[in-house]
């Protein structure tokens, strides 16, 4: 009896591979409509066949017409000791935009990377993953508001390359990457690389971070005679938010891309600024609006249309409730964008607003 209550014992404090295993994920569907514009696809022309647009904001995701799916994400973490691995998968249309310049056999990987904890202090990250810049990120379970600022949608979303971590004390913190072109996450086409650094300050009050990225990302094709291209970017953003009571929240993103114009090119680019004011109610609702003002210069393309000097802006101000009901959250929202050009269209009519009004439920594990 003493024997086999050993074996038993020693078999209880067998570790398992189960040990260092993660798994979380979330699923998202939204409704939309469009209060002063159409609510199907139009032929870009009366009499056209080519069902070509719909009116939506210029941003990122949550774009479809009546009932629509985001995205299945699925995140995967495996640690042993001090490296570990991490495979987030995205699935559903939310997550093809994401990953929209990678190839066919990796275009449901949203991030792909191994990691070393080299101390206490720095940790090594090799592969792809979602950018540090700005404020907002492509999984909605992290966002308040469910659709997305210019600013994020304009910004990087992933980066592929190298990068070290660096916890300089309980409070300051700092980041150095060198990486492929922006959002070429699969691999390298160019043969031209980015910089990335970040500094980075944290309370238990809330955290600021101080963003930058340069480097070329077309690779300058002109020399080989396969176009124009253009020169190096870069980008500087600053991040933050606090709590400034126990149920008042006020965050900030401001941010600044230029891209040299190259041989005779003109310099192309965006800047704006968002606030993200949230109030919590009680525990399970809150509700906050999200008023951003994002500029575009050198026919940057981002709003749809621009002046003759290839300038434009946009205001957009979104108010959206977070409703919990478990792992559960339901986000109506009411958005009104509003540019200086005629931006949207509406039945072949150029306006420069549009109204829209959003539902989104979101599942997070």
């Amino acid at each position: 009896m003493m024997f086999f209550a050993a074996m038993a014992f020693a078999q209880d404090d067998t570790p398992s591979w189960l040990d260092g295993f993660t798994l979380s994920g979330s699923a998202d569907a939204y409704y939309r409509l469009n209060l002063n514009a159409n609510n199907k696809y139009m032929p870009e022309t009366p009499g056209d066949d080519d069902l070509s647009y719909y009116a939506t904001p210029g941003s990122s995701f949550a774009n479809q017409p009546g009932f629509a799916i985001g995205m299945a994400n699925l995140v995967f973490g495996y640690e042993t000791g001090d490296v570990g691995v991490v495979a987030d998968l995205v699935f559903g249309p939310r997550g093809e935009d994401a990953v929209f310049l990678s190839g066919p056999s990796s275009n449901i990987v949203n991030q792909l990377y191994v990691y070393w904890n080299v101390s206490e202090k720095v940790t090594l990250t090799f592969g792809n993953w979602n950018t540090f810049l700005g404020y907002e990120v492509i999984s909605p379970t992290a966002n308040f508001n469910y659709s997305t600022s210019y600013m994020f949608s304009y910004g990087p979303f992933s980066h592929t390359g190298l990068k070290a971590d660096f916890a300089l004390d309980d409070n300051w913190s700092a980041m150095l990457a060198v990486m492929n072109p922006t959002d070429f996450t699969e691999n390298n086409p160019f043969g031209s690389y980015s910089v990335g650094g970040q500094l980075g300050y944290s309370n238990d009050g809330g955290s600021a971070f101080l963003n930058l990225l340069y480097g070329d990302q077309d690779g300058n094709y002109e020399d080989e005679g396969l176009g124009e291209g253009a020169g190096a970017t870069f980008q500087v953003d600053l991040t933050t938010g606090w709590d400034l009571s126990d149920s008042f929240y006020l965050g900030l993103n401001t941010t600044y891309n230029t891209t040299d114009g190259g041989d005779g090119g003109e310099d192309f680019g965006f800047y704006g600024a968002a606030l993200y004011a949230q109030l919590a109610v009680s525990d399970a609702f809150a509700i906050g609006v999200r008023p951003e003002y994002f500029s575009e210069f050198g026919y940057f393309g981002a709003i749809g249309a621009t002046d003759a000097a290839g300038d434009a802006d946009v205001f957009a101000v979104t108010l959206s409730g977070n409703a919990k009901v478990g792992p559960l959250t339901f986000i109506p929202e009411f958005r009104i964008d509003s540019a200086s050009e005629e931006a949207f269209l509406n039945d072949f009519e150029p306006q420069k607003s549009l109204a829209s009004f959003l539902l989104a439920a979101v599942y997070s594990f």
